[in-house]
């Protein structure tokens, strides 16, 4: 080899080398610190995701196609007008609703908008309270443009769904999957309407079931949020959480933000709660819930091992109502409820969540453990006034308009008191009692204008007639004597 060839390996061999360095100098900025081969007699396969409630398969490989295809006709944007001025305190750092068009800051009349979703051919819409609320006219828009204005059938604040119903058939819609059968880290889509974008389509992975936020300030909130990291907006809210099938798991109700836009989190409102609220709103008007009628924390180590229990699951009743469905049954403060219907109960949440699913009348089959033994009872839930009955919208109207809880009498407890009829005011909130009288818990109202209250269903009867003032008469249990209120209706 002569001096000149010498000179080309040399260089080419040195230029190799360069090349060599540089480019591991590239990938070693991109933190790739070794290289894979394949062997050739190994078997390359696509990876396929399967619907996990087993109703149909999803598509091959990681595509969100079809999913988008059957939900993005199904998904409505909603807009409001309100001349009411909303609550300022409506959203809750670090915790966010995020409704669009930012009523909490314009000037009357105010518009708003949020997202829906059709459930039935023949027009009724889900959406979130918190959108409709206070709105004096409700618009939906569908995904071809059409507008339609909509009724408002009903809304839950507890768990911050509405119902409204448009005159439109033929409709494509979003059926609902079993939100139970949900797993974390399943790919999820969210569609919506945020910043007024219509059909906007986003995914994700579900980050964690059973989250309790503290975002609604109803009494009786219900929080059992399906995490996601999928992004979502202002006028998100009321939109669909769907699984690759484009059926419906949650409706997108918040998210996790310091400054009001999405922020790495959102919460829907799981299907099969969404699904028991809209049925009774259609049906009844408000939702027939039932309760268990006790207080109750998560258990912690500390108690785990204080009890004997097997794991830290499950939920601690601290106390129990007098006369409610726990109380009937037989449960204990100090009991730790582990299951219900066969299901495992984990959280507060999860509880809340479940036993929401069901009406006053409904028996659960309940495992819990006492004294670090395992038993299992049947419980009955009860109506908020610890009857059995389904309550009807008036009556619940009533019971906001006073402010008050009731609760039947039992025939020996009129006996006790020599009544013949009456009415316990169980609990007194804010309301017309709270205003115009000094009532106190306990009073049994007898009669009221002079006309006998056998039940609490004559109580309503008598007060949905009542224009202005109404006396009232009654008895304490602790004191003697008559007693007599007036207030205006």
């Amino acid at each position: 080899m002569n001096t000149k060839n010498l000179l080309i390996v040399f260089t080419a061999s040195i230029l190799s080398a360069v090349a060599a360095i540089g480019g591991y100098k590239v990938f070693e900025g991109e933190k790739v610190a070794q290289t894979i081969t394949y062997e050739a007699q190994q078997p390359v396969r696509y990876t396929n995701f399967y619907d996990q409630t087993g109703t149909a398969p999803v598509p091959t490989g990681l595509d969100f196609t079809v999913a988008a295809r059957n939900s993005t006709p199904g998904v409505v944007h909603v807009t409001t007008t309100s001349t009411a001025q909303p609550n300022s305190g409506f959203h809750s750092f670090p915790f966010d609703f995020f409704e669009g068009g930012g009523r909490q800051y314009q000037q009357q009349p105010q518009m708003a908008s949020g997202s829906g979703v059709i459930i039935s051919p023949d027009g009724y819409v889900v959406t979130n309270n918190h959108v409709i609320a206070g709105a004096n006219q409700v618009e939906v828009v569908l995904n071809d443009k059409r507008k339609y204005i909509a009724q408002v059938v009903g809304s839950d604040p507890s768990t911050d769904i509405a119902l409204l119903k448009i005159d439109a058939k033929n409709l494509s819609y979003i059926p609902f999957a079993n939100s139970d059968s949900v797993l974390v880290g399943q790919w999820v889509l969210a569609v919506g309407n945020p910043f007024n974008l219509e059909s906007t389509v986003t995914a994700g992975i579900v980050s964690a079931k059973g989250r309790a936020i503290n975002i609604l300030e109803d009494n009786a909130a219900i929080e059992s949020f399906i995490q996601t990291d999928a992004a979502v907006n202002p006028g998100n809210s009321g939109g669909a959480l769907v699984d690759l099938n484009g059926q419906l798991i949650g409706v997108n109700t918040a998210i996790a933000s310091p400054t009001g836009t999405f922020a790495g989190y959102s919460f829907a409102v799981p299907a099969n709660l969404v699904r028991k609220v809209v049925g009774d709103l259609k049906e009844y008007g408000l939702v027939q819930r039932g309760f268990l009628g006790v207080t109750i924390r998560n258990v912690d180590i500390e108690q785990m091992e204080k009890l004997n229990l097997p794991d830290a699951s499950g939920v601690y009743i601290n106390d129990i109502l007098d006369g409610s469905a726990a109380d009937d049954a037989g449960l204990e403060p100090g009991d730790v409820i582990k299951s219900i219907n066969g299901n495992a109960i984990i959280t507060t949440a999860h509880l809340q969540e479940t036993v929401a699913q069901y009406s006053p009348g409904d028996k659960l089959k309940m495992e819990y453990i006492r004294n670090g033994k395992s038993g299992t009872i049947t419980v009955v839930l009860k109506n908020k006034n610890l009857g059995l009955d389904f309550l009807s919208k008036e009556n619940v109207e009533i019971d906001d308009l006073l402010g008050v809880k009731f609760k039947e009498l039992t025939d020996t407890e009129k006996r006790q008191l020599n009544i013949k009829a009456g009415v316990m005011v169980q609990e007194i909130g804010n309301g017309a009692i709270r205003k115009y009288t000094d009532m106190r818990d306990g009073f049994v109202i007898t009669h009221i204008d002079r006309q006998p209250v056998t039940s609490q269903k004559r109580l309503v009867e008598i007060l949905k007639e009542k224009k202005g003032g109404v006396m009232v008469e009654g008895v304490y249990p602790d004191f003697p004597g008559t007693f007599y209120y007036a207030f205006g209706m």
